[in-house]
C-alpha cells in the first residue's frame, strides 16, 4: 500500500486575477507553507478521506466568476481527495477527482479491477493568480466524463519566476504518472491539459524533455497534451506578465516553441475565436514548431469563445456557451480510451 502526504492549508487562496494586462497592441499578452501535514494509507474508502475529502458539494464562498461557475456545477456523484502533496515546496499540491462508478466502489470498499484514463489539469492566471479550488469545476467535469483528474497548484510569480512554475508542472505530471495505479488510473493513459498560462506550463513541461528528465520520464510517456488559449510564443517584455520572468530573460530563452526536445506525444492546441488576451499567433507558431520537429499536432477554434469562456464552458451546465468541452473530450477519448 502507498502513503500520500497531504496538506492542511492555513492561508487564503486568490479569488481571481490580480490585475489585467494594461497595454493594448496588435499582439495580445499572455493570460495570466503548509502548517501541518498528515499521511494516510491509500486504499478504497481511505483514499476518499485524504485531506478531509468528501463527495463534491456546493459551499458558500466569496463571489467571483470562477466561484459562480463552481456554484452551478453539480458534483454528480464525483469523489475528490484534496491537498495531496506532489512536492515539498509551497503550493506543490493537487486535488484528485474520481468518476462516479469509481467513487461508489471506493466508498463501498468493493474490489476495483477497472483502470481509468487520467488527466492532469493546469490552471491559468498570468502565472500570478488562480488556484486548484477555483478550477474544481474542471476536475468535476472531466471526472463526470470518466477521467480520474488531478487539478494542480503551482508556485506563483512574482515570488517565483520562470522556470519554477514549469518545473512544478513537470513534477506534478511525474507524480501523476508514478501514482496513477494507486489512483485506479492507467499510467499508460495520462493526458496533460492546460488553459492560458497553464497551457504554457503544460506544453513547456512536456515539449522540452529536460523538465521531466529529473524524474526519469520521457515526454512520450504522456498520452497527449491539450493546450487551450496558451501564450506559447510572445515577447513578454512588453506586458505586465514580464513579472513572471527573470529581468534579463528573453523570449528565445523561455518560450516553449523554441525548446522542443525529445520524442513527443500528440498535441491538440485550441484557440478562442473572440480571445482578446492571448493572440492566435501563439498557437500558430507553436503548431509550426511542433510540426517542424515531426510532432503530431491538431488545431481547433472554439467558436464564439472569449478567453474566459474558453475554460468556463468546461463546466457541464455551461456547455451550451461553446464547444470547448466537446472538443477536449473528443480528443481525449480518441487519444486515451
Amino acid at each position: 500500500m502507498k502513503d500520500f502526504k497531504t496538506r492542511k492549508r492555513h492561508h487564503d487562496h486568490d479569488d481571481g486575477p490580480k490585475r489585467q494586462h494594461s497595454r493594448k497592441t496588435n499582439t495580445k499578452s499572455a493570460d495570466t507553507q503548509a502548517a501541518s501535514k498528515k499521511v494516510l494509507k491509500v486504499t478504497g474508502a481511505a483514499l476518499l478521506a485524504i485531506g478531509g475529502a468528501v463527495l463534491v458539494s456546493q459551499s458558500a464562498q466569496a463571489l467571483s466568476p470562477l466561484t459562480l461557475v463552481n456554484g452551478i456545477t453539480s458534483g454528480g456523484g464525483v469523489g475528490v481527495s484534496k491537498d495531496i502533496l506532489y512536492g515539498d515546496q509551497p503550493l506543490q499540491d493537487l486535488d484528485i477527482y474520481y468518476p462516479k462508478p469509481l467513487t461508489r466502489a471506493m466508498t463501498a470498499q468493493s474490489a476495483i479491477s477497472d483502470r481509468y484514463p487520467m488527466v492532469v489539469f493546469v490552471h491559468g492566471g498570468s502565472w500570478e493568480s488562480g488556484s486548484k479550488e477555483q478550477y474544481a469545476f474542471v476536475g468535476q467535469s472531466l471526472a463526470q466524463a470518466g477521467y480520474v483528474t488531478a487539478v494542480i497548484n503551482y508556485r506563483k510569480a512574482p515570488e517565483h519566476v520562470y522556470p519554477a512554475y514549469v518545473k512544478d508542472t513537470a513534477q506534478a505530471i511525474a507524480w501523476s504518472l508514478n501514482n496513477a495505479a494507486s489512483l485506479y488510473a492507467d499510467p499508460a493513459r495520462v493526458a496533460v491539459v492546460g488553459h492560458s498560462a497553464g497551457a504554457f506550463n503544460a506544453v513547456a513541461a512536456v515539449a522540452n524533455e529536460e523538465f521531466l528528465a529529473p524524474y526519469h520520464i520521457k515526454p512520450s510517456a504522456v498520452g497527449t497534451v491539450v493546450g487551450i488559449a496558451g501564450p506559447y510564443s510572445y515577447d513578454f517584455r512588453k506586458f505586465d506578465s514580464a513579472s513572471a520572468f527573470a529581468a534579463a530573460a528573453t523570449p528565445d530563452e523561455v518560450m516553449p516553441d523554441r525548446h522542443i526536445k525529445g520524442k513527443q506525444p500528440p498535441y491538440l492546441l485550441l484557440t478562442a475565436e473572440k480571445d482578446d488576451i492571448v493572440h492566435d499567433s501563439n498557437t500558430i507558431k507553436m503548431t509550426q514548431a511542433l510540426k517542424a520537429a515531426g510532432v503530431s499536432v491538431k488545431n481547433g477554434e472554439i467558436a464564439g469563445a472569449s478567453h474566459a469562456t474558453s475554460i468556463g464552458a468546461m463546466a457541464p451546465p455551461l456547455r451550451w456557451v461553446n464547444d470547448v468541452r466537446a472538443q477536449v473530450l473528443s480528443h481525449l477519448d480518441d487519444a486515451l480510451k
